[in-house]
């Protein structure tokens, strides 16, 4: 295979039997429009068990699938005059408290108004770029709705510093979130491991087959008639960790509309839950640095009206 060319592989498991190809792939692969995904079947760039199928083909439990995707052309990322929330800052490293809808880096549909456009004028050519010109500096992300803490790596020691007490689950990273219903017990552990939804695969899910492991402690801070306002300390950093773990113990999080069956009575823009410490050793120095990010407004309104 070529280097303009990048390959996804599956494997279909039961819950994916009889459903067509091309409607899967539509699914599986969201960036992709369904009449490309069936022009690119049509062009043998998708193998079922090594040979091309058509797009109505029905898949099997065990099929083997294998997509060649042409690699598209990574746009120019622009520098954007984007006023930024600064909590720390210093030659290796930028912590910022990111605000409510904004995405962390360049993705289809969002190549402008994001993090990396902000971070990218603040701090000119001063960023790693380990992960590319399309997340420059980026090292964890958090969700567009999740306000709060994150790290910006000015350089590449920095960012392979940070990379690997993540790696090594040692950072420190605590989050506020109100959740639907009251939790009885002060405290409590969700370990189970999390995977792409195999019913659906913009979601994430508890995945015990092809999950990773996660792990998410929580202790309630305060109790509401409805709603109980919890910290969540992470002890693994799975997509969407703290909303799919407190989903899974009947919990979800006040405002989440995709892990929630539940309406918020209140005029929210997705789920209520903030980054609010994050703790590391710093990549020069050798000494554990802790920042904290205050909560947002909106937070804090909604705390006195749930009251």
């Amino acid at each position: 295979m070529n280097d303009t060319m990048e390959q996804f592989a599956y494997q279909i498991g039961p819950e994916e039997d009889d459903e067509r190809l091309d409607k899967w792939m539509s699914s599986a692969i969201a960036d992709l429009s369904r009449s490309y995904i069936q022009k690119c079947i049509k062009d043998n760039q998708v193998l079922i068990n090594g040979k091309p199928q058509k797009a109505s083909y029905r898949l099997k439990v065990d099929d083997e699938i294998v997509f060649h995707i042409p690699k598209a052309m990574e746009p120019a990322i622009e520098a954007e005059n984007i006023p930024l929330s600064i909590l720390y800052e210093d030659p290796d490293l930028l912590i910022v408290d990111k605000p409510k809808g904004m995405v962390v880096h360049p993705a289809p549909g969002h190549y402008s108004g994001t993090l990396v456009n902000a971070v990218m004028y603040h701090c000119r050519d001063n960023l790693s770029g380990i992960n590319g010109v399309l997340r420059p500096g980026i090292v964890h992300r958090i969700d567009r709705d999740t306000t709060g803490s994150l790290i910006i790596c000015k350089n590449d020691h920095a960012h392979n510093s940070i990379a690997e007490q993540l790696k090594e689950h040692t950072i420190t990273r605590k989050y506020r979130a109100i959740v639907h219903g009251v939790i009885d017990a002060e405290e409590g552990t969700v370990n189970a491991p999390i995977g792409r939804d195999p019913k659906d695969r913009k979601k994430m899910a508890i995945n015990e087959q092809n999950g990773k492991p996660a792990i998410t402690h929580y202790k309630v801070l305060r109790r509401f008639q409805e709603y109980t306002y919890i910290e969540c300390q992470l002890e693994t950093g799975r997509t969407h960790q703290i909303r799919v773990h407190m989903s899974s113990i009947g919990h979800p999080l006040l405002g989440d509309e995709v892990y929630s069956q539940r309406k918020s009575p209140y005029h929210l823009c997705g789920q209520t839950l903030h980054a609010m410490v994050i703790g590391f050793i710093h990549p020069s120095s050798g000494e554990y640095l802790e920042i904290t990010a205050p909560l947002p407004d909106y937070f804090d309104h909604l705390l006195c009206i749930l009251e």
